[in-house]
């Protein structure tokens, strides 16, 4: 058993945990004797349904490698994340089925990674062959549903796949809901250009998340209705949203915080598998991408078009935090508990019995996260080189 300190994030309270083994043992109040204002905060540990890579890594890849899954894993636990959805998008069958293949190699060869990797999330390639909803998803792979497709690449990832982004014009869309839904697969809407009578029909058949809402999306939308509006208003659908400062304005990050509140509200960070790259201009399958010294990824030479996200996880909450007038508490559970809740894992807990998943941290300006360390599971993964506050 050990033990470390810090304050509540929900509460501020200062307190002491005890870990045993992968669990937490107790969460008992601190009792200092003097001022708590140099304690990190604590919080569990941070989950992002929507991870494409890192450091030149795509998740999607057909030749992808155990070592390359494990490596692009370790790297988002200095941002505080110990769970997240690897996500692979619209992609030719190889790459999907390949880049499945070295996710359940990498889970089954590692205990940590198949602890932090409790699914997959297969974002395309059935979703909208339009500009704009298609996003920079490779159009010569977009694709009809098909359902005993979903079932190999289902099969190549060990059963892993617990989250499908589709659109839900694309062919035979609503019969593919149903069926995922009965097999336990949480369906999100995305890169889509459907009337509202279709996001009702695939929200009727199943389908309870929109996938970074407001993105994905023509340039130009008629006023109303529309398919952002019928999203945004319908309570059966959670929203998630790319927080970043990049992919929507602050004004639309408050919008569908205030319409859908927390409660149904999750902050992903979308990171391409570019994020963590020096600017310049690369090359990858829908084409150039450029990444800006601002660290905004753009299709190369016209930063209009933004082609994935650059930002981490951690980032993204504390600009939610900025530009919405969030609490701590509402963030954090935004890219914690409502996403867990949402897709049916373990809700991650600073109480008794909870998986000892625990990311300390200060706050400095303008919201800003320094992250100190990341427990994962009752094993330190990560730590900026200063000794954990009360470790021993």
């Amino acid at each position: 058993m050990w033990q470390v300190k810090g304050r509540r994030y929900d509460n501020g309270e200062p307190v002491v945990i005890n870990i045993e083994g992968e669990r937490i043992a107790s969460v008992q109040p601190a009792l200092p004797d003097g001022p708590v204002a140099d304690w990190p905060y604590v919080a569990p540990g941070l989950f992002d349904l929507q991870i494409n890579g890192h450091a030149g890594i795509w998740f999607a890849k057909a030749d992808l490698t155990t070592d390359e899954v494990l490596t692009t894993l370790r790297h988002h636990f200095r941002f505080g994340v110990t769970r997240l959805f690897p996500t692979l998008i619209t992609a030719s069958f190889e790459a999907l089925h390949g880049g499945f293949a070295a996710i359940r190699k990498a889970c089954e060869q590692e205990h940590w990674a198949d602890l932090m990797v409790p699914g997959c999330h297969l974002e395309g390639p059935y979703i909208s062959r339009e500009d704009g909803p298609r996003g920079a998803h490779p159009l010569k792979q977009v694709r009809a549903c098909d359902w005993d497709e979903f079932q190999r690449l289902n099969e190549a990832s060990g059963g892993r796949i617990k989250l499908l982004t589709l659109a839900p014009e694309a062919e035979g869309a609503i019969d593919f809901i149903r069926k995922a839904v009965a097999a336990g697969v949480t369906i999100a809407i995305g890169h889509t250009g459907a009337t509202p009578e279709q996001v009702t029909a695939a929200v009727d058949a199943g389908a309870r998340l929109s996938t970074h809402l407001g993105n994905g999306a023509h340039g130009m939308l008629r006023r109303h209705p529309n398919y952002i509006w019928e999203q945004l208003g319908d309570s059966r659908l959670t929203a998630s949203i790319i927080t970043d400062g990049h992919h929507i304005p602050d004004s639309f990050i408050r919008t569908v915080i205030r319409t859908k509140t927390p409660a149904r509200t999750v902050i992903t960070c979308d990171a391409a598998g570019l994020a963590g790259c020096p600017p310049g201009v690369y090359q990858i399958e829908s084409g150039g991408v450029e990444i800006l010294p601002s660290g905004k990824i753009v299709v190369a030479h016209q930063p209009q078009f933004l082609a994935g996200s650059g930002q981490l996880t951690d980032h993204c909450v504390a600009h939610a935090m900025n530009v919405a007038g969030v609490s701590l508490k509402d963030a954090i559970d935004m890219a914690g508990r409502i996403p867990a809740s949402l897709v049916g894992i373990e809700e991650i807990a600073i109480r008794r019995g909870s998986r000892a998943d625990l990311v300390f941290f200060d706050i400095g300006g303008n919201s800003q996260f320094a992250i100190r360390s990341t427990i994962a599971a009752g094993c330190e993964q990560w730590n900026d080189g200063s000794k954990l506050h009360g470790a021993k």
